[in-house]
């Protein structure tokens, strides 16, 4: 099976409004047996817009990591089927699947996950050479220079603050143009000011650069920077919002549970 999603941004290749970036369909995970059976997600089905910052929330074993990571390709699903543009993972073997997460699918973790030897460049640089392919040269100069980094490429992780890894980090998942990046609590090892930092980046990312993100958080302020809200609790949806605001968030949340 080809796998030939189309790039983000650029007037020729870019999507239209309405395109799904990724989908869940009927998704359902389900962890044990019997008595210890768990259903992680039971019967989810949502979609994520292109060109859309999405929040994923819900109380702790609501199933919002579980969703993501299967619409991520990073776990399999017990039954239903998960979809990044016109590509049912499912249907892909692991070298397939493997292919597509390192070429379509970028990665915001919480823990950074730099690699210590490389300077900051490098990192940001890694999924292309391990692909083969050489960066888009003005893509990354916009990247580099929207996330503030320019003085900083040639600094190794334990040369950079925090903010600064985690800047880099998310550059690295823009660099090479991916269908859509996850999130997994990408401010959660920072303080307040820094995390607004990045916040504020990925949703400049979204709105001029044409990324599609989508977000796991348990945090309402963090939430307020999306476009949207989907709310889980015992494994399926139960709401989503608009134009979240941190107390909009902070009030629905509070009614499942959370605080």
């Amino acid at each position: 099976m080809a796998i030939t999603l189309t790039r983000n941004h650029g007037t020729e290749t870019g999507y239209r409004d309405d395109a799904v970036a990724a989908r869940a369909v009927d998704a359902t995970k389900i962890y044990g047996r019997g008595v210890a059976e768990v259903r992680a997600l039971d019967g989810v089905t949502v979609d994520f817009a292109t060109s859309r910052f999405t929040a994923i929330m819900g109380p702790s074993g609501s199933g919002k990591s579980t969703l993501m990571h299967t619409l991520a390709g990073l776990d399999s699903l017990t039954s239903g089927s998960v979809w990044i543009g016109d590509v049912e993972l499912g249907r892909l073997n692991d070298k397939k699947l493997t292919q597509l997460r390192r070429d379509h699918v970028g990665f915001i973790f919480q823990s950074f996950n730099l690699l210590p030897t490389l300077t900051a460049i490098e990192n940001i640089t890694l999924p292309m050479k391990l692909a083969g392919r050489k960066p888009d040269k003005e893509w990354l100069d916009t990247v580099v220079d929207t996330v503030g980094l320019r003085d900083r490429l040639r600094h190794r992780p334990s040369e950079l603050s925090g903010g600064q890894q985690q800047r880099v980090a998310v550059a690295r998942a823009l660099a090479s143009e991916p269908h859509i990046v996850f999130a997994d609590e990408p401010t959660g090892n920072l303080d307040s000011r820094t995390g607004a930092e990045i916040l504020a980046f990925m949703r400049q990312a979204v709105r001029e650069l044409g990324q599609t993100i989508v977000m796991v958080t348990h945090d309402p302020v963090a939430a307020s920077y999306a476009d949207r809200a989907v709310f889980l609790a015992d494994g399926h949806i139960v709401d989503e919002i608009d134009d979240p605001t941190a107390d909009r968030v902070f009030d629905r949340i509070r009614t499942l549970g959370e605080v």
